[in-house]
């Protein structure tokens, strides 16, 4: 009885085995990995910036974070200020590109089975890059906010995934290499 054990566990091993040889082939190498694309000039040759409040979604404040709906714009513009990449301007005529930042709690799974990959979704901020004379969206940047059960605990957490964010569009700005050639 002991030995058919072995021998059926040696033979997943082997099976095991010879399924992943297949699946290591194929992974790509840094040889053939796919090109980084391009960022649009735009970001790049960007002098003004006017940043939009979209909002926030209904329930997030005074719990689970503590201020106002206003709260993330403000910090954010003030983080865009320290910076001083972008001249902000207070109307979006005057801007090159606008800076659309949104907070919003997606809706989705309550209590969901995680064993099956459902999740409860975070809130999350949502930055959009948007070039003023198109109205196309350049780009877009999203965090979200993890968790926690302390009221000190969510709004440190706010903070670190808005400064993130700001962190996101500075390494996106600055990025130069990855701009797109005419």
């Amino acid at each position: 009885m002991l030995n058919i054990f072995r021998f059926a566990l040696l033979q997943l091993a082997g099976i095991a085995l010879l399924s992943a040889i297949p699946a290591a082939a194929q992974q790509p190498t840094d040889s053939t990995a796919a090109p980084t694309a391009p960022v649009p000039p735009a970001i790049f040759t960007a002098k003004t910036a006017f940043v939009s409040n979209a909002g926030a979604d209904s329930g997030l404040f005074p719990h689970p974070f503590s201020g106002d709906p206003d709260r993330a714009y403000n910090q954010f513009y003030a983080a865009l200020q320290d910076w001083g990449r972008y001249n902000l301007v207070a109307d979006p005529d005057a801007a090159d590109l606008v800076l659309e930042l949104r907070l919003f709690a997606p809706n989705g799974p309550t209590n969901a089975n995680k064993q099956k990959g459902a999740s409860d979704p975070l809130p999350m901020f949502r930055l959009s890059v948007i070039d003023r004379k198109s109205h196309y969206t350049l780009w877009a940047l999203t965090e979200s906010i993890d968790p926690a059960n302390l009221q000190k605990t969510h709004d440190r957490n706010f903070d670190v995934a808005l400064a993130t964010l700001a962190l996101d569009l500075r390494r996106l700005a600055t990025n130069k290499s990855a701009a797109a050639t005419p």
